[in-house]
């Protein structure tokens, strides 16, 4: 069934009831007029046969000179002009609108004359129309034009994924006939079948990346070296460069359809890529895969004469050979260009990594340039939006359009892709509803760490674009500031970068007044520059004074904070790392100039590390001085206590012994009184013994 390409070109299917082989078409009934073909002399066509012609038809700047009776018994259309007509004899008439030109009509001609005519992908879908623009219908002859020319389509072209390419780029000069006849739907249709379907099973020829040093084989070449018969795996993009030589309006209907069969988003999006890169000028990068290069090998970008060269199925890989380069992208006009950008932004998935960012900014860059209608505009800055943490500095640089403004880079829609991306963080958060107490831990805390890191990163993006704008003289402070600001504080844990961006605008701006630098450094946080930019920010003259002792602050509570943390210094290596991490990355960052001014600043924090041992080592022995001191001075005080309290306890103890001494001898004297009178008046008792 996938083989139906060589049999539409040699032989093997009759779709002409008795004439011709294959891709031979002829009339099965007998014609009136014999011939033996057609003559060419100059502009003009004539039919070999010794009547005379009664009929000249003018397609364009081509005149053929034919008899009635073949084309009116086959031809309603030719019947109505003719008869319908108000002269007696009618003898010339014009066709300028026949769709598919005078080579259509040269070969409905040649069909209505009996003569063979080869059917192939580049001539049928011209023939198609122009047979229903002639009503060649079945109510005139059984077996007619249209019948022969749609089962060619049906039967022949819409089996071959080939044969449906070049249909469907024959199709673009015959609007609206080739929609009207559904000719486009059904080519359309049958690519995306094709497209979907498994690449183990793909049996058909596609013409994939050609590679670059190799030149175009030939369609005998291409034929041994089928998928199927190799054994060589298809890979998933196979159909890219295929599809990719199609008008952007063909190419939106066959990226439909593949949507709807359900194809996998990451495949879509990259074909839309592979596509911009081909059709769009200055958007592929340096460096990108295939179908950046326009033209190169395979298809070349495809132009309508292009196509008529080379016949049917072996100009689809012969094309690259094709010396015409007048149809390149570059030569593109600004209405073309503008269609296609809002056709691509049309039809890319709704899903966040379907595309890079770089390509949605490249393409966004596009759109500004071509001026896209704004809505579009929008939804592409929102998309943006959702993944502006994988975006590259280089493509956050679009140039601004705006002539009024005046500045290099448009800073305004930056400001907007902040915008969406911080809503977007917002939606995310906010996101789970019906979950269990358990999950929502779980998602909470994943998610606000997915979330702080791609916070960082876009902190770390913005930074590195406000240096690059920075330097725009045009630049107002309430811009750089307002974008400055843009991001959450938490969003940054160091302000090195804000602080290069600050440095580099105080440069480009030198008559800056006092209160407006004042206001600009208000941007940055001292506390979170590292000791490199600290020390770099002491010796900046560009600064305020306030922000300087700001700095000086910071950096010396950080030094009281690292002296504290000495005896730390074992485990080292570990605690040091971040601070040499961080100025490695402050270094790359920084101008020239900025580096040249650090490496200075270099020496200096070397020779002040010195002098911190230095005055540790002195703060140290006078510590110990000043101990020793005070514990001699304690025991003299405690020596000089003890003494005075020694003699006034000995004074005191005296004094009450003197008076204790009077009161008791006074006391003695008035009881030997007492006891004498006792003793003399109290009677002796004598002592009687029993004996």
């Amino acid at each position: 069934m996938w083989d139906s390409e060589t049999e539409s070109v040699g032989g093997g299917r009759d779709y002409c009831n008795g004439g011709g082989g294959g891709g031979a078409l002829s009339s099965t009934t007998k014609p009136r007029v014999e011939t033996d073909g057609f003559e060419q002399r100059g502009q003009s066509w004539y039919v070999a046969t010794d009547i005379p012609s009664d009929l000249s038809v003018q397609i364009q700047d081509v005149g053929f000179h034919l008899h009635k009776y073949p084309l009116l018994s086959r031809s309603g259309k030719m019947n109505r002009v003719i008869y319908e007509s108000r002269e007696i004899e009618l003898n010339k008439v014009a066709l300028d609108d026949l769709p598919g030109g005078p080579e259509a009509f040269e070969l409905a001609a040649k069909f209505c004359y009996g003569v063979a005519v080869d059917l192939s992908a580049t001539n049928i879908s011209g023939l198609r129309c122009a047979a229903e623009y002639l009503e060649m219908t079945e109510d005139l002859e059984e077996g007619n034009l249209i019948f022969k020319t749609e089962a060619f389509l049906s039967y022949v072209v819409l089996s071959s994924w080939r044969d449906s390419i070049v249909v469907l780029k024959s199709c673009e000069k015959l609007s609206p006939w080739a929609e009207n006849l559904q000719i486009v739907r059904r080519c359309s249709e049958s690519i995306a079948w094709k497209a979907c379907a498994n690449p183990k099973g793909i049996k058909w020829q596609y013409t994939g990346r050609p590679a670059r040093s190799v030149s175009s084989p030939k369609w005998n070449e291409m034929k041994d070296s089928s998928p199927s018969r190799n054994g060589t795996p298809v890979p998933a993009d196979w159909w890219f460069e295929d599809v990719s030589i199609l008008r952007i309006d063909h190419f939106v209907r066959v990226i439909t359809a593949i949507k709807v069969k359900g194809m996998r988003y990451e495949l879509i999006g990259a074909a839309i890529t592979h596509y911009a890169n081909k059709w769009l000028p200055n958007l592929a990068k340096d460096g990108d895969g295939g179908g950046g290069d326009s033209g190169g090998g395979g298809y070349s970008g495809g132009g309508g004469d292009s196509w008529q060269k080379g016949g049917g199925l072996h100009m689809i890989i012969a094309a690259g050979n094709n010396k015409d380069e007048s149809f390149l992208p570059a030569a593109m006009q600004a209405k073309d260009q503008r269609m296609i950008v809002e056709s691509l932004i049309s039809i890319i998935p709704p899903q966040r990594d379907c595309v890079s960012c770089s390509f949605l900014l490249r393409l966004l860059k596009a759109a500004n340039m071509s001026k896209v209608a704004p809505a579009l505009v929008t939804e592409l800055e929102k998309r943006v939006g959702m993944q502006l943490e994988q975006a590259a500095l280089a493509d956050l640089l679009i140039p601004c359009y705006s002539k009024s403004e005046g500045l290099m880079y448009d800073v305004d829609l930056v400001q907007r892709l902040l915008e969406h991306f911080l809503v977007q963080e917002q939606t995310e958060g906010s996101s789970p509803s019906r979950q269990s107490f358990s999950e929502m831990k779980m998602y909470d805390g994943a998610q606000r760490g997915v979330n702080l890191s791609a916070k960082l990163r876009v902190a770390r993006l913005l930074d590195g674009y406000l240096t690059e704008v920075s330097r725009d003289r045009n630049l107002s402070l309430t811009k750089f500031q307002v974008l400055a600001e843009a991001l959450p504080e938490s969003s940054r844990s160091c302000h090195d970068g804000l602080y290069r961006a600050v440095d580099s605008y105080l440069k480009a701006h030198p008559t800056l007044t006092e209160h407006e630098r004042k206001r600009l450094c208000r941007v940055m946080d001292c506390q979170k520059l590292s000791i490199d930019a600290c020390m770099h920010a002491a010796q900046n003259e560009r600064l305020p004074l306030r922000i300087v002792v700001q700095v000086l602050f910071s950096e010396q509570v950080k030094i009281s904070n690292a002296i504290a943390n000495t005896s730390l210094k074992e485990d080292g290596e570990s605690h040091y790392q971040p601070l040499v991490s961080n100025r490695k990355t402050l270094l790359e960052g920084t101008p020239q100039s900025f580096q040249e001014g650090w490496a200075s600043a270099k020496k200096d924090i070397n020779t002040l590390k010195f002098e911190l041992e230095s005055v540790k080592a002195k703060y140290s022995e006078l510590q110990n001085d000043m101990e020793t001191l005070q514990r001699q001075f304690d025991k003299i005080t405690k020596v000089k206590q003890t003494t005075t309290s020694s003699g006034s306890a000995w004074s005191s103890g005296w004094k009450k012994l003197s008076k204790l001494t009077k009161v008791a001898e006074t006391n003695d004297v008035g009881s030997h009184v007492a006891n004498a009178d006792v003793i003399k008046k109290a009677p002796r008792r004598w002592r009687n013994s029993i004996s």
